[in-house]
């Protein structure tokens, strides 16, 4: 069984799904919780994935504990009813930590994709650095997609033959995308390909940085806008309200930022492969921009993917507007600080890595040897 609910978590699960259903021993069955409804249901149909259960838990106004509660409701006699042999989950949501939960307490092994990511701070990510440290507790096969997660599972007692270094299989979703080159989506980006303009990608959502942090964003995007009139400012802004309060009127009347609805992820990922750099508080994107050779700079102060500070695609810039500032003006005019980000070598993946979770999980089942792991570059290791 295989349960995911929101955009990002579908993302990375896609490539199992796929591999899974070609496999001669496995069997996936879906269940999507529906946590991101719209956002997630673009990444089924660009997959083609059709789910076996859905079970549609998100309600106007919900709280993280209703959204805990109905995940944890719908999901448990569905484990029962359906008593898979593994329930693979994925990352960090509430979603990851309720399927992990009601499959424990069914007995049905659990298998974490991207386990072992760490920021050493229970408040930062929320909720999402508890989510995983619980699921980790809760898991019996752990994917770690790097060494350096492998090692936080180590220091943390993790049994070392119940982990399996894999990669992330967002690289594998991000190359099967962007082959196929597909449209961005939104008329207001359809003449970027004419555009010889730079373009800075801009993403924020983090529920950590509503509020002061967040209006610090709006005005950092004002002022480099406003400097670099040959920039193009992209953000395709969240749809929570405390973000578009804090970003939409900091930017209004800025002919060179476009502010647009969120893409579905095929635009996406043709509007990463078209930017200079990306801004951002994203995970994935964190691991997506490296692998396309773009500078990602990062709006927070910690981070559970140190391998790409470590490798120099990924800078870590906070939320105060002069930081932020700073940072992309020097990535603007400094060729030499911009081509040392775009050419380190991405740390994350090869697009092996849904291959290397179905060998995995069949060999935790008792079908087939251990897979090969995914070889990080030691330097490149934080």
């Amino acid at each position: 069984m295989v349960v995911f609910g929101t955009r990002p978590e579908a993302i990375k699960m896609a490539p199992v799904v796929l591999a899974l259903a070609e496999s001669s021993v496995l069997e996936p069955v879906v269940v999507v919780t529906a946590q991101h409804r719209a956002m997630l249901d673009q990444v089924l149909e660009l997959f083609d994935i059709k789910p076996d259960f859905d079970l549609d838990i998100i309600r106007e106004r919900q709280t993280l504990t209703g959204v805990t509660l109905a995940a944890l409701g719908g999901l448990s006699p569905l484990v029962e009813s359906e008593a898979p042999a593994a329930l693979l989950v994925q990352g960090d949501t509430t979603t990851t930590l309720t399927a992990a939960l009601a499959a424990f307490y069914h007995q049905i092994p659990v298998v974490h994709l991207e386990a072992g990511l760490r920021t050493g701070d229970r408040l930062s990510p929320y909720p999402e650095e508890v989510n995983r440290r619980l699921t980790t507790q809760l898991s019996s096969l752990h994917l770690a997609p790097t060494s350096t997660a492998k090692s936080n599972l180590l220091a943390e007692n993790v049994d070392a033959s119940s982990i399996v270094v894999t990669g992330n299989t967002v690289i594998d979703a991000l190359l099967w995308t962007v082959e196929r080159c597909l449209a961005y989506g939104d008329p207001a980006l359809d003449d970027l390909d004419d555009d010889n303009r730079r373009v800075l990608l801009v993403t924020a959502h983090r529920r950590e940085s509503w509020g002061v942090p967040m209006d610090a964003i709006g005005q950092a995007l004002a002022e480099i806008a406003t400097a670099e009139p040959d920039l193009v400012v992209v953000f395709p802004i969240h749809a929570n309200p405390v973000v578009r309060h804090s970003i939409l009127p900091a930017v209004k009347g800025l002919a060179n930022v476009r502010v647009v609805e969120p893409l579905a992820y095929g635009g996406f990922a043709r509007l990463m492969v078209r930017s200079h750099l990306i801004l951002t508080d994203s995970g994935g994107i964190q691991e997506e921009g490296p692998s396309l050779g773009k500078p990602v700079l990062v709006m927070r102060d910690k981070t559970e993917r140190p391998e790409g500070v470590s490798a120099g695609t990924v800078r870590l810039v906070g939320t105060r507007r002069l930081d932020i500032v700073t940072a992309v003006s020097q990535l603007l005019h400094e060729p030499g600080a911009h081509a040392a980000m775009a050419n380190a070598v991405n740390p994350y993946g090869d697009g092996r890595a849904a291959e290397r979770t179905v060998a995995a999980v069949a060999h935790l089942l008792g079908d087939g040897p251990p897979p090969d792991e995914f070889q990080c570059p030691s330097r490149f290791e934080a």
